[in-house]
């Protein structure tokens, strides 16, 4: 099937507008593979540092006739995602001596559970974690030892620090290897049933607790398709893991099979070879847009508005809310997960899962198929799923879903567009995911209620305050002015109250969990309200209307009253729990739209006016210069 007319606009203005920024990306990973750090080019003092604990695999490294990979790993055991981890390093090393190879843990990085931080001091720390990931990425990868490297990471800002910080070695092949999904425990719904009664103050502390122990029961990731488990559909999407490797439980058979694959899969593709691929090649505009479609298509987590145009940045690729919108309305959903549906990603895999999603949009022409991957010959060869025959690993086309209450083809999908929408007006842009919302709810006008803490919404709600048609804003939750921390812990009141017949819809300049649904919400407002974003201006009952069905966000005040008022005063930064800490991070941030992150922004400059490597803009409006080879 020909490309989508509507993709392909979207793909050309990408490239057109990224057109300096990835050349000089491009042009900094060819200097640093040919003159950069690596094993040969280590003095023998910083060698032998290198290999001093190595043991058996001493003697190979030394040799420098093969690849040694670098792991980079998360592994805690307190995230249930990430507990898996703890043995892979070991498991690598074996796959990797099976085929005259080594492996080493390159270093390890932090990885946050949001589902323990929630509506805790410690999610103001939440998005930044992911600069951090990225920086310990970096320097884990900086000791030129290795010629490959391969990335564990599962979770909500993991994936996107581990890929941002090893696009930075873009000349090194690379691989991400996901850990799974735990088993199905109780329902979501049923969970999200117990939650909401909670907040009505119909169930107590002992019966919520035992609800969600027994939706979190094991090692394993999240069963509910939130930003971890988009993370897993993206890299796939993108052909950055081995096909079908996303959602197979932890401590299975066919898990261990897949992570052997992926070690001597990455063996077969380094420099040296025939087949050489590198990341910062895999990772370009046409596997950023087949991200955004993949992500659009399965009514992923809305966390990805601003992850996916950082990962983009750090390729050289500048990706937008604008072309967010515009494949939204070019990709339909063909995919119900929980928050969207009642199945949860075991569900969603054994009904096909993303072998099925990437095999009907390439028929609809929806996906390219023409990018580089770590596996085969573009795309195509994920539409196919990974089984065991015996000991060995085979793979066997997904030709249809096996449950179309869950999983549909793309010329019969469940809605005709992708379900996230930018919406603006006089309040600025913000983006609003209709996947999950009843489309009778897509437009709501009603007096707003302001408020500067998610705590001061849950108090007014237990009051009785907001039992009405109301537009609650939660304002100076962006980047610069705590973190951006999800809100997610608003749901259940919200919903309660959207439930007992109200027009509801939260307008914040924060996030809201990759597990949000039901209510309306424009979410990562832009500009945020310090420094002076539109939302500084509201107050308490001027109408807000929040409209998908037009794209529009707007207060609706008079011009002039308008222009009159002055901005809302901005509350201190809290400190503790380690916030203070990051206080040069908020200083820094860039907007969302740009990812939120002050690393990229001093990279690539707030507005585009910065550095992408020694003397290479990455403004999409400056000339490119020249490298300092």
């Amino acid at each position: 099937m020909a490309l989508d007319s509507r993709i392909a606009a979207v793909t050309d203005r990408v490239i057109a507008r990224s057109a300096a920024s990835r050349r000089a990306y491009l042009t900094l990973i060819e200097r640093e593979r040919e003159h950069g750090v690596d094993r040969p080019r280590l003095s023998c003092g910083n060698f032998a540092h290198g290999f001093a604990a190595a043991g058996e695999d001493k003697s190979a490294i030394i040799a420098r006739r093969a690849m040694n990979i670098g792991i980079v790993t998360s592994y805690n055991d307190m995230l249930s995602a990430h507990q898996p981890y703890g043995r892979y390093p070991d498991q690598m090393k074996i796959f990797a001596r099976e085929i005259g190879v080594t492996a080493q843990v390159a270093g390890g990085v932090p990885a946050m559970c949001d589902g323990v931080t929630q509506g805790q001091p410690g999610m103001e720390l939440s998005l930044f974690s992911r600069d951090v990931i990225a920086l310990s990425t970096a320097v884990g990868l900086s000791h030129g030892m290795f010629e490959g490297a391969a990335l564990l990471g599962i979770c909500d800002k993991i994936v996107p620090g581990l890929l941002i910080g090893a696009l930075r070695f873009g000349h090194l092949p690379t691989i991400l290897i996901p850990g799974g999904p735990m088993p199905s425990g109780l329902s979501n719904k049923e969970k999200q049933r117990v939650r909401q009664l909670y907040a009505e103050g119909k169930a107590d502390d002992a019966q919520l607790l035992e609800s969600e122990s027994a939706s979190y029961h094991s090692a394993g990731t999240c069963t509910f398709y939130g930003t971890a488990n988009s993370n897993q559909m993206m890299m796939e999407v993108m052909g950055l893991h081995v096909p079908g490797a996303a959602f197979v439980n932890p401590g299975t058979k066919l898990r261990q099979e897949l992570t052997r694959a992926a070690v001597h899969r990455l063996a077969a593709i380094g420099w040296d070879g025939n087949d050489y691929r590198p990341l910062g090649r895999c990772v370009d505009e046409k596997a950023i847009i087949n991200a955004a479609v993949g992500l659009l298509a399965t009514g992923g987590s809305t966390n990805h508005a601003i992850h996916l145009p950082a990962i983009a940045r750090a390729a050289g690729v500048i990706f937008d809310w604008e072309d967010l919108d515009a494949l939204s309305a070019a990709v339909p959903l063909v995919a119900r997960v929980y928050p969207n549906g009642s199945g949860d990603v075991n569900h969603f895999h054994a009904a096909g899962g993303i072998s099925f999603v990437i095999a009907t949009l390439l028929e609809a022409g929806l996906l390219h198929d023409d990018i580089l991957t770590i596996w085969g010959d573009g795309i195509r060869g994920y539409a196919f799923e990974p089984v065991l025959d015996g000991d060995d690993l085979r793979w066997t086309p997904v030709r249809e879903s096996r449950d179309e209450t869950m999983l549909r083809p793309a010329s019969a999908p469940f809605q005709p567009d992708g379900g996230m929408r930018l919406v603006q007006g006089n309040l600025g842009r913000a983006t609003f995911k209709t996947s999950a919302v009843d489309p009778i709810r897509w437009t709501i006008e009603a007096p707003a209620r302001i408020f500067h803490d998610q705590d001061d919404v849950l108090a007014a709600y237990k009051r009785g305050e907001l039992h009405r048609d109301v537009v609650v804003v939660v304002r100076f939750q962006g980047p610069r002015a705590n973190g951006m921390p999800e809100l997610h812990k608003l749901t259940p009141a919200l919903g309660s109250l959207q439930d007992k017949g109200f027009k509801v819809a939260l307008v914040t300049d924060g996030r809201m969990s990759g597990a949000s649904g039901k209510v309306p919400a424009a979410i990562h407002l832009s500009p945020e309200a310090l420094g002076g974003g539109p939302i500084g201006k509201l107050r308490d009952g001027d109408v807000v209307r929040l409209s998908a069905d037009d794209g529009t966000l707007n207060a609706l005040v008079s011009a002039a009253d308008w222009m009159a008022r002055d901005q809302a005063v901005s509350p201190k930064p809290h400190i503790g729990t380690g916030r203070e800490l990051f206080a040069f991070m908020r200083h820094g941030a860039s907007p969302a739209e740009q990812g939120g992150s002050a690393m990229l922004a001093a990279m690539c400059g707030d507005l585009g006016e910065g550095l992408l490597g020694d003397g290479i803009s990455l403004d999409k409006n400056i000339e490119d210069k020249e490298i300092d080879a």
